[in-house]
């Protein structure tokens, strides 16, 4: 069993920067990949972000932030982050961090085994 909680979420301006953390318990952090997704008011989860599993070799975005966001993890404090530049209004939602018994990066809701209560993103134009 994963548990996981997100915090770093507030209100931003556009152009500005956030950063968002995820701390997990459970024996075996380091061998589940990990992601981000977002959910607007009215509209579907989407992917933001992953990460592989163990050293965290292999990331992947979504085209929306590709080279603004950036996912990482650190094993030994089993927390996985998301460091926000350059924020649009557009990125507003909440963001929850999710857990996959797997060792490779997925895009899919469906693809993730535990999830967070999530974290509120607000960036004013």
């Amino acid at each position: 069993q994963v548990q996981l909680v997100e915090s770093g979420g507030g209100l931003v301006q556009a152009g500005g920067s956030l950063r968002l953390s995820c701390a997990a318990s459970g024996r075996i952090f380091s061998g589940y990949a990990m992601g981000w997704f977002r959910q607007a008011p009215g509209k579907e989860r989407e992917f933001v972000a992953a990460i592989n599993n163990w050293s965290g070799g292999r990331t992947n975005y979504a085209d929306s932030v590709q080279g603004r966001f950036t996912i990482s993890r650190d094993n030994a404090k089993k927390m996985v982050a998301l460091q926000m530049n350059s924020l649009k209004p557009a990125d507003t939602a909440v963001y929850y961090c999710a857990a996959r018994r797997d060792y490779d990066v997925g895009s899919r809701p469906l693809d993730y085994d535990y999830w967070g209560q999530g974290t509120q993103v607000t960036v004013s134009s």
